[in-house]
């Protein structure tokens, strides 16, 4: 007979709903602990992705209250931009209704799930309390020079119509649909990341970030050391700047490489004598909507078209040819690399296929080189020549002299260069932030007052796919009068990125209801840092990133006292179904929903968090949920069959008298119960640590697991004494004290049918006796050629020979050895009897 699970669910959800135990205080003589995961996209319906994450967050939230904090887990939802825009388009409707309508059906799905979330501090990106704050943070950028405007290639998405920031990317894709991506020439807003790059490299303001994160993000901010050398155009005042790491080699440069995104190349392509059927404009369009991961893959083919234009090397005057290329991005150092084909491999090939000059002046001291017959770039360090000056230096140790030679002729500059970008904010869709900016004639950009804040999206607008903003249709929105002179004028009809909308909702949290400013200060530091942050590794160099940005732009205006916004941070792993990540935009999601209806919310989460470790992939299994439902139905059944001896004992862990009660009995104890009260303590502190260490909540359930089958192992509890009822009784009591924090309905229904006035988290952390960690005997695995084929309990002092000597003696040892001799037997102590036989 399956436990009442649906019964039982309901009347704690609504106990704990009543009795408001998830509604953090903003003032309490607790020590605060704040628990967040990031919020979902209202798109749809929870998918066993969330209900996994989620389920991690509530088992933090419940141990921390058990160990009596003041436990914070809010909930949001990032309800602006293409996810919710397109899942209207998709349904015909208009997303404010059909966002409305998700969130309805979410929060109804984290209640049937049973989630602690403090619902008073409910936050939603598309209404207009919280989207207010937004522009007034655009507004602030703005006047402190972090916000500005300008024209520039952008990556674009034609499937949904906007632009992507670099990190939305993924190998060429979209990071939402998986549709190609190409480059557009746009005129953008952006914000001033880059200011903020060498703050970014800095972690020592987080407690426990996983290396791969600080790793990815410390890439993707790319430092360099290098100079900056200035090589001028034949034919006019053009500068190109040239960023490189290797100015020992710029006397070997013998062409220069431009990526067709070059502000240089847009020019040219500009002019009279290029037209768009030229070979010029073909290869540029042709490179620029290829995947800029590929085009610097050393296996891609190397191309590229001569410009017909000279540049002049500014350390020697020799003129330089300048190509378009494949193989260089605007994304690294200033877009332009100084060719040194004799000292680089790559530059090496090219110049090889298109017959480019090279100049070798790097010659290796150990055998000498003969550029003719090279037959690849010679890489390694060595000793200058054709370097007039420089001629006879070590070339690593060149580069200080070459560089501060440079510098003091005007050729160029020591510098450091990243390669991060500023963050492209503007996107070209209607279900956004609207960017607080009205553009007049005679004022030029004006900023819309904070009187006029927030500016309300229009409702009459033509959703569906279409080759401009869906906001230029709605012409009463955008034709305004200027704020400063009072002019006709039009507003700005980009709306912001809604990765702006998910870099400061952490700290709304704090203070939700707050119609005067984004957040109290005193509230924000309260709370601030978040304790424990909990999301994927997909946002590493995305919303993490943008999030620590602003968090430290917020710092600089006053409002956090913090540094960084997360303390630690778990990146938890995907839920997989048949290999693929399980989401609604793979169309595999599963519907929690019917899972929650045939085995209860419990069963969920006891699998979700058994699967795997937390920061490691899933892959569904029914049989896996089947699993959870067993062992939690076993639990059920043990309190039923001895739920009078439990009662009438009364026994609980938190009981700091409970050892006295059975001090000096040991001797009326049994071996089992021995054992068993070993287990007890085993495993409580290593839930524990488990818990509080490693965050491994699957060994931490595999322990408790493990536990209950030593509980069933006594037979006849009714033979037993009243010392070795006692412990009895402990073992059973510490099961749902322990399990609380992966399935809290099923253990405060335990908990409350045995006495129990409190509630679980109420109850504390159970405790564990160090003395009764002591065990007297120990069990032993007997493996023969690597299979079980018994168990043995020894005394712990036995020796080797004893230990082989029992084994020897198990029945079902004996019968596997028959006829066969046994060339070796190998002990692990504490562990396994290992037997080899032929």
């Amino acid at each position: 007979m399956e436990y009442p699970f649906e019964q039982i669910e309901k009347k704690w959800q609504k106990i704990w709903s009543d009795k408001k135990i998830f509604n953090a205080k903003n003032n309490t003589d607790k020590k605060n602990y704040y628990v967040l995961s990031m919020f979902p996209y209202p798109s749809g319906a929870l998918h066993m992705g969330h209900v996994s994450n989620y389920s991690i967050a509530d088992a933090i939230t419940r141990y921390k209250m058990m160990q009596g904090y003041n436990v914070m887990q809010p909930m949001g939802y990032d309800s602006f931009g293409m996810p919710a825009e397109n899942f209207a388009i998709q349904h015909n409707s208009h997303p404010r209704i059909t966002t409305d309508q998700n969130i309805e059906i979410m929060r109804k799905q984290f209640d049937m799930m049973g989630f602690g979330i403090d619902w008073e501090r409910e936050v939603s990106t598309c209404h207009s309390d919280y989207y207010k704050w937004g522009q007034w943070f655009f507004k602030k950028m703005y006047e402190k020079g972090l916000a500005y405007k300008k024209r520039s290639f952008q990556n674009w998405c034609d499937n949904c119509q906007t632009v992507l920031a670099n990190e939305q990317v993924e190998d060429g894709k979209c990071w939402r649909c998986s549709s190609v991506v190409r480059q557009k020439e746009l005129e953008q807003w952006f914000f001033k990341i880059t200011e903020y790059a060498e703050e970014l490299l800095d972690f020592s303001g987080v407690i426990d970030w996983p290396e791969r994160v600080k790793t990815m993000q410390t890439n993707w901010i790319g430092k360099s050391f290098g100079t900056e050398i200035w090589f001028r155009m034949e034919d006019s005042e053009d500068l190109i700047k040239v960023f490189t790491t290797r100015p020992d080699t710029i006397f070997g440069c013998t062409f220069m490489a431009l990526p067709p995104e070059h502000p240089l190349v847009t020019n040219w392509l500009k002019l009279k004598e290029e037209p768009e059927n030229s070979k010029m404009h073909k290869f540029c369009d042709k490179i620029m909507n290829e995947d800029t991961i590929n085009r610097t893959s050393e296996d891609t083919t190397k191309e590229g078209i001569f410009t017909g234009r000279f540049a002049i090397n500014p350390v020697n005057g020799e003129k330089v040819q300048i190509w378009i290329t494949n193989y260089v991005l605007m994304d690294y150092g200033t877009g332009a690399v100084m060719a040194v084909p004799a000292h680089d491999q790559r530059d090496f090939e090219f110049a090889k296929k298109y017959d480019i000059p090279m100049k070798l002046v790097i010659q290796n001291p150990e055998e000498k080189l003969i550029l003719e017959e090279m037959k690849e770039a010679y890489t390694e360090p060595g000793i200058l020549v054709n370097s007039d000056n420089f001629d006879g230096l070590e070339s690593t140790e060149s580069m200080t002299s070459i560089s501060e030679w440079m510098t003091e002729n005007n050729m160029g500059k020591v510098t450091i260069t990243y390669r991060l970008r500023d963050w492209g904010v503007s996107r070209q869709r209607y279900w956004g932030n609207p960017i607080p900016i009205i553009y007049c004639e005679d004022c030029g950009t004006v900023l819309v007052p904070d009187e006029d804040l927030p500016i309300k999206l229009p409702e009459n607008v033509q959703l569906g796919k279409t080759t401009q903003n869906p906001l230029l249709s709605a012409d009463d929105w955008v034709n305004v009068k200027c704020p400063k002179c009072g002019k006709p004028a039009r507003r700005e009809t980009d709306t912001m990125d809604t990765f702006v909308d998910s870099s400061w909702y952490y700290a709304r949290y704090a203070d939700p209801k707050n119609n005067e400013m984004p957040f109290s200060k005193e509230l924000a530091d309260n709370w601030l840092p978040v304790d424990q942050y909990i999301g994927g590794i997909e946002h590493a160099v995305m919303h993490l990133m943008y999030a620590r940005f602003f968090h430290k732009f917020m710092r600089d205006l006053g409002m956090v006292n913090s540094n960084e916004p997360f303390a630690r941070l778990l990146t938890q792993g995907m839920v997989t179904k048949d290999g693929a990540k399980m989401g609604k935009s793979k169309n595999n999601a599963i519907d929690p929903q019917y899972i929650v209806d045939r085995y209860g919310s419990d069963t969920v989460r006891v699998f979700m968090l058994f699967a795997s470790p937390p920061d490691k992939d899933s892959e569904w299994s029914d049989e896996g949920v089947k699993g959870a439902f067993r062992f939690l139905n076993r639990v059920w059944r043990l309190f039923e069959e001895n739920l009078e001896l439990i009662k009438n004992i009364s026994v609980t862990l938190s009981d700091p008298a409970m050892p006295d009660r059975i001090e000096g009995s040991d001797n009326k104890l049994c071996a089992e119960i021995k054992k068993l009260r070993y287990s007890t303590h085993f495993t409580i502190k290593k839930v524990l640590n488990d818990i509080e260490n490693r965050m491994q909540f699957n060994t931490a359930i595999a322990a408790i697991m493990e536990h209950l089958n030593n509980v069933y192992s006594i037979k006849n509890v009714e033979t037993l004494n009243v010392a070795e009822k006692v412990i009895f009784v402990e073992s059973c009591v510490a099961i749902p004290h322990l399990m609380y924090v992966f399935a809290p309905h099923l253990s405060e229904e335990l908990w409350k049918i045995i006495g129990e006035e409190n509630l679980l988290h109420e109850a504390g952390l159970p405790k564990f006796n160090e003395k009764y960690l002591i065990q007297d005997e120990i069990t032993y695995v007997i493996q023969i050629m690597g299979k079980v084929r018994g168990k043995i309990n020894v005394s712990v002092d036995a020796t080797d020979d004893e230990i082989k000597k029992l084994a020897l003696e198990v029945e079902n040892v004996t019968k596997s050895l028959e006829g066969k001799e046994i060339k070796k037997m190998i002990i692990v102590p504490k562990k396994l009897v290992s037997i080899v036989a032929k």
